[in-house]
């Protein structure tokens, strides 16, 4: 059985699903190797508008497979960071994406899980989730850049009292701290409105405004820098051409991505 599934959607959204619901989801070396092919191909897919990345059964995705991270012990310390390193890197390539990503969290995500969920774009999760970094009950510390994309989504404080106790938090608390966007037991459908909507909107803006937020501008100075280059790389297209046309004519804007 495949450890995960890929739907191609007519309108440009990609849903990508894992599919080992018995073992709730694990990255196991075969399912790292499949969401390697997997992004890689959806990075050079040119018509892809938005990807949503979820699970089947009571998990979204219980990280990485304790039995197979436990084969890096006892081996040279400077082979295992390159295993890690590799491992890590693998799985944060859906942040490559040129589009938007969304992350819906059917059920728990726990440790490079929940890191997998951090790394997408936006999040929405069912209330009965449970989601956590409890790697320092397992005597590990974090890993896949938790440190920095939880302290992203939550803030500094409550990203070190995450990661010190290594306590878990349900749907509702995760949408309180900012984990998430919103508790909807059918997730899988809220977060496909959202890439709905997101598809219906002009692709080249979509994928210049995350390019935007990805850079990270330090200051206004800089975001007026690359605003200044990108909003008039958008008025030369025909998509903005679209968007005046159907203002005018009252009806919905057909974007083409050109």
């Amino acid at each position: 059985m495949e450890p995960l599934k890929v739907e191609r959607r007519g309108n440009g959204v990609a849903v990508v699903t894992f599919t080992n619901p018995a073992k709730r989801n694990p990255m196991t070396a075969e399912l790292t190797e499949r969401w390697a092919d997997t992004m890689r191909a959806l990075r050079a897919a040119p018509d892809l508008r938005a990807v949503v990345v979820t699970g089947e059964g009571p998990a979204f995705c219980s990280g990485a497979d304790l039995g197979e991270l436990g084969g890096v012990g006892g081996v040279d310390l400077l082979a295992a960071r390159a295993r890690l390193s590799d491992f890590y890197r693998t799985w944060l390539t859906v942040r490559d994406l040129p589009v938007p990503t969304i992350a819906a969290i059917n059920g728990h995500a726990i440790g490079a899980g929940l890191a997998l969920a951090l790394a997408c774009d936006l999040r929405y999760v069912v209330p009965t989730a449970e989601l956590g970094v409890p790697f320092v009950q397992l005597g590990l510390h974090a890993g896949m850049a938790t440190t920095a994309l939880l302290s992203e989504a939550v803030g500094m404080q409550r990203a070190r009292e995450l990661l010190f106790t290594g306590r878990l938090v349900g749907g509702a608390d995760a949408v309180d701290l900012g984990i998430a966007l919103a508790a909807d037991e059918s997730v899988l459908d809220t977060a496909l409105h959202t890439a709905d909507r997101i598809a219906a909107a002009a692709p080249i803006a979509v994928r210049l405004t995350k390019s935007a937020l990805a850079t990270g501008h330090a200051t206004v100075e800089q975001a007026l820098a690359w605003e200044a280059l990108a909003q008039p790389v958008t008025t030369q297209t025909a998509d903005f051409a679209e968007a005046i046309a159907a203002r005018r004519d009252h009806r919905p804007a057909r974007f083409l991505g050109r």
